[in-house]
């Protein structure tokens, strides 16, 4: 009861991060999952945050068993950019303000780069991780420009009609392969938060089961509010901006980003609660 009481407080903290940080994946989940037929649409949800879940737990164990503070098997360097005649100088220059900006921000908690005197250098290796964080966020970059653009064509009357009907399979598949992305910050921020490797699994099924019941109401809204989805797709491309930069070792607070998101939010909702008054009540008809 004890030993209860004394990881109480961590189980907390983590669920929260974890419900938090899976915000922009139901936000995703949603977005692909409402090109489904209706009937279809809550089972790829539930059966895309399950598979969210898989993708924590997954990875959750694999970096248990391989990764120890000490242990460079996913921060260990798998090839340079210089290998590739890539400028590394320019790359370094067009990050140095997030370094700059950051020196007091986020704290590289996942120690994926040592510091040293060349940053360069620091952005030359390309790790594991780091790897998966470009093509990731490459991705979901591309993903929501793709989807901001079919909604702008339907919108105006431009639909040329050639999008094909997409499948179940598909769609699962696009959610697959984002959830691999979105667990990787949380689950190792998780392993380095709590050692525990119990605590992190209840915390995960308490967050996953919080947003399986918020998926629908989040995606009804969203469906509900187009100017919210075109936002929600806003966002996406702005994480994927963030991965992408993670990956070429700009850290910075994330603080800033999820308070814009916030404000963002604020206001649209602001405006739609005004839409909402301005809208003219239906005339009684006269006879």
């Amino acid at each position: 009861m004890a030993e209860l009481a004394e990881h109480f407080v961590p189980l907390l903290a983590l669920t929260a991060m974890e419900i938090v940080l899976g915000i922009d994946n139901i936000v995703f989940i949603s977005i692909l999952t409402s090109k489904l037929p209706e009937d279809r649409q809550k089972s790829g949800r539930n059966i895309g945050l399950a598979l969210a879940l898989g993708s924590r737990l997954v990875l959750l164990f694999a970096l248990a068993f391989v990764m120890s503070p000490n242990n460079p098997f996913f921060t260990k360097s798998i090839f340079k950019l210089s290998d590739l005649h890539i400028p590394i100088e320019s790359i370094s220059r067009g990050f140095e303000s997030f370094s700059e900006a950051n020196a007091h921000g986020e704290a590289d908690t996942h120690g994926n780069h040592q510091s040293s005197g060349d940053d360069s250098t620091e952005i030359d290796e390309i790790t594991l991780r780091d790897l998966v964080l470009l093509l990731g966020g490459a991705f979901l970059i591309a993903k929501s420009v793709h989807e901001i653009h079919n909604k702008l064509d339907k919108d105006s009357g431009h639909d040329n009609g050639n999008d094909k009907a997409v499948t179940f399979g598909s769609v699962l598949f696009q959610i697959a392969l984002l959830d691999v992305v979105f667990s990787l910050d949380s689950v190792i921020t998780a392993v380095g938060i709590v050692s525990e490797l119990w605590v992190i699994v209840v915390a995960m099924v308490i967050s996953m089961l919080v947003m399986l019941a918020a998926a629908g109401p989040i995606s009804g809204f969203i469906e509900r509010h187009p100017t919210l989805k075109i936002l929600a797709l806003t966002f996406l491309i702005l994480i994927g901006i963030m991965l992408v930069a993670e990956g070429f070792a700009a850290h910075f607070n994330k603080g800033y980003i999820y308070f814009a998101m916030a404000f963002s939010i604020i206001v649209e909702m602001l405006n739609i609660r005004l839409r909402t008054k301005r809208k003219p009540e239906p005339k009684a008809d006269t006879i």
